[in-house]
């Protein structure tokens, strides 16, 4: 998170508001204690569950911060999830969603091709004592089996690369969701592959279809055009699945017509009754002293 946009996080973010005081301190406390340290922070999470957390992970250290870095999305995983589901997290970087999912009982295929994130969420996993329901694949998701150009030094921005680049490159295997997922409905997918979700879709033609599969949390930020996507072409092809866009307020738990959320993520709902039945009837989380 850079520093010009952590002001603005700390000002909108629906928890932060609520509680200033109380952010200023955690922003505060934070920033001493993750210069005294050396290596990595063992933060309170959801759920009790914990994070290992160092400076620079963009995402992580706005859970640090907020409670939740994307609120409205990881409060519908939160929500939305029963014990046994399976969630599906391509881009699981250092592992936030796959903790939250894991922390309601969720069996969960998590996908990181970047060595260091990767490293760090087995760190989370075994922090959390979560080896057993998680499993934790170092390749990327495309639409095709091989291998893939992958950008090294870019922290949460790490990307699929498609043509010559300035950035430290590795190479990663790929594969499809269609090829690598066991039998079994996932309840939920998280995608967040910095534009090179079209990919991921058409490789997971038959996951998509399956009527289990009630929802999709996708990143779109405009970054697919790097790879010469527009967004309106993937929210046809999540039509074209059954899906519908979709908002979700966790405060009053109720699904909405809509957009884009704050963050940038995009959720797509196939049976719409049956997500908004499991999101009245879920049991609260408690974040930052509040159950919701």
């Amino acid at each position: 998170m850079g520093f010009l946009n952590t002001p603005r996080f700390l000002l909108t973010h629906p928890l932060c508001a609520q509680d200033r005081l109380g952010t200023l301190r955690r922003y505060l406390a934070w920033q001493i204690r993750s210069r005294l340290v050396d290596g990595p922070v063992v933060c309170g999470f959801v759920n009790g569950t914990r994070l290992a957390i160092r400076r620079g992970m963009t995402g992580a250290t706005g859970n640090v911060y907020a409670g939740l870095h994307e609120f409205e999305d990881m409060a519908f995983v939160l929500h939305l999830i029963r014990e046994g589901d399976r969630f599906v997290d391509v881009g699981a970087n250092v592992g936030s969603y796959t903790v939250l999912a894991a922390s309601v009982g969720a069996v969960c295929e998590a996908f990181e091709p970047g060595s260091e994130a990767f490293a760090a969420l087995r760190v989370n996993l075994s922090l959390n004592n979560f080896a057993q329901s998680v499993r934790a694949h170092q390749v990327a998701i495309g639409q095709r089996c091989g291998t893939a150009a992958f950008t090294a030094n870019l922290d949460t921005l790490n990307h699929v690369v498609s043509e010559p680049s300035e950035c430290a490159v590795t190479t990663v295997p790929m594969v499809t969701l269609d090829e690598v997922l066991p039998p079994g409905r996932p309840t939920l997918i998280k995608v967040d592959v910095e534009g090179y979700e079209p990919e991921v879709v058409s490789g997971a033609a038959d996951v998509l279809s399956r009527e289990e599969t009630l929802s999709v949390l996708m990143e779109i930020n405009g970054s697919a055009s790097r790879y010469g996507f527009a967004e309106g072409d993937l929210l046809d092809r999540m039509r074209e699945h059954g899906f519908t866009l979709c908002s979700y307020d966790p405060f009053t738990r109720t699904l909405g017509a809509s957009s884009t959320s704050r963050a940038g993520n995009a959720l797509f709902v196939k049976d719409r009754e049956a997500v908004q039945a499991r999101l009245r009837e879920a049991p609260p989380f408690r974040v930052l002293g509040r159950d919701i």
